[in-house]
């Protein structure tokens, strides 16, 4: 066996193995001796054929196939052995050509990073304030949550909430949509499509109307854009919404002694969410500087084995997974393929991102202790009440203790990176 190997970019080598006709004969012997027994031979039975026999039988091609079945693999892994490489997922192989046998394998190792100057990364912390109208805004929130809804025998006006069934049309013929949907009736409201709203003011209980609304020019989804839709709305049930009155009984009803004490623990959540807010971003421009002075060399099949990742997450939103969601795809035109080839940008940064922060944290030492993960294990079982042994469990499986330690050291690194941007020295 011949090997010869030759570096090629994004951490990959290319492996040239030839072999010898004496090694390729092992091999054949071997596969022989497998399909002597389940191949029937006319004139013999079966496991007593002889080799000629069997390979003019079935073909000598055929032969050959099988025994390549093991003839890659094993040759393959004494190539990385002779040549000392430490692969880190599995390689793609060409057969160049069969007389001599000659095969090459493209081979992913292990990523290379160069750290930047990240001791130089500054950002400043931006200030956060809470002004009197954030506070109001988040108290009118309160006293929509909190709103009293009465039937009325009027026709729809704006404010109002109504139970309405929703019926489309396609090819001519209508179809369900939704039934028994409550809808506030808002001027100018964009869902389901601008004008859906003005065209219930005005209608009566049990009345029904038929209207067709556009796409927007610029909608999101760019097959439906500047399309017409088709709508038949049935109003089932009309609500007026009365909105109660901010005084300290409103206050009590929240377990708040007076309107001071409730407009104080307001401002204190905005607070405490903006500067969650706030230090998010910081962290986010801290990462992104470390990545824009940072190289980063990383085979192909990284970023294939992310994009599985996020596309798994997806699928976890639908009842028959994968092929729910590739389902929801076919609604909108697309397909899987050209979906996952979407994700491939957002997968390349997510996986340059964890490769830099990967080597942040080996060069500060960073170390997440066991006593931090059962720390973390106790928070996520904290409020599953009958099912938290069960829980607990599952994440003291080795498996998921780890995840978890992984997950843990990229917060630390993330804090570490963001306390040297912020560092004054």
């Amino acid at each position: 066996m011949k090997v010869s190997t030759e570096p090629v970019e994004n951490s990959q080598v290319e492996l040239k193995i030839e072999m010898e006709p004496a090694e390729i004969d092992k091999y054949m012997e071997k596969a022989y001796n497998r399909l002597v027994h389940k191949v029937s031979v006319p004139g013999f039975r079966k496991g007593k054929a002889p080799r000629d026999v069997l390979e003019r039988h079935i073909g000598k091609d055929a032969l050959f196939k099988e025994a390549l079945e093991d003839l890659i693999p094993q040759t393959y892994k004494e190539a990385l052995e002779e040549q000392k490489l430490e692969p880190i997922a599995q390689p793609q192989f060409e057969l160049i050509q069969t007389e001599p046998l000659i095969f090459k394998a493209l081979v992913p190792l292990k990523p290379t990073v160069k750290l930047g100057d990240y001791a130089k990364i500054k950002v400043e912390s931006q200030p956060v304030e809470v002004n009197k109208e954030d506070v109001e805004s988040t108290m009118e929130q309160l006293k929509q949550q909190h709103a009293i809804l009465s039937p009325v025998e009027r026709p729809v006006q704006f404010g109002d909430i109504v139970t309405i069934d929703i019926d489309g049309e396609k090819d001519g013929e209508p179809f369900p949509i939704r039934k028994d949907v409550a809808y506030e009736v808002l001027k100018e409201a964009k869902l389901p499509l601008p004008g859906f709203a003005e065209n219930l003011e005005g209608m009566s209980k049990d009345e029904e109307k038929s209207f067709v609304l556009s796409y927007p020019p610029d909608y999101e989804m760019q097959e439906l854009a500047g399309k017409d839709h088709a709508f038949r709305v049935t109003a089932k049930e009309i609500k007026e919404k009365t909105l109660p009155e901010v005084n300290d009984e409103f206050a009590k009803t929240l377990g708040k002694e007076d309107t001071a004490s409730l407009r104080e623990e307001i401002a204190s959540n905005l607070k405490a969410r903006a500067e969650e807010r706030a230090r998010m971003e910081l962290e986010q421009k801290a990462v992104d500087a470390a990545v824009e002075i940072s190289e980063v060399e990383y085979p192909p099949v990284l970023v294939d084995k992310e994009i599985e990742r996020m596309l798994s997450d997806e699928a976890r939103h639908f009842t028959e997974g994968i092929a729910g969601l590739e389902n929801y795809l076919k609604t909108i035109g697309k397909t899987l393929e050209g979906h996952m080839e979407e994700l491939r940008p957002t997968a390349s940064q997510r996986v340059v991102r964890s490769l830099i922060l990967g080597k942040l944290a080996e060069t500060e030492k960073i170390e997440v202790p066991d006593s931090d993960i059962d720390a973390e294990i106790e928070k996520m079982v904290k409020d599953a009440a009958e099912k938290a042994d069960e829980m607990k469990s599952f994440f003291n499986l080795p498996e998921a203790r780890d995840s978890i330690k992984q997950f843990l050291t990229g917060r630390k690194t993330v804090d570490r990176l963001a306390q040297i941007a912020t560092s004054s020295t």
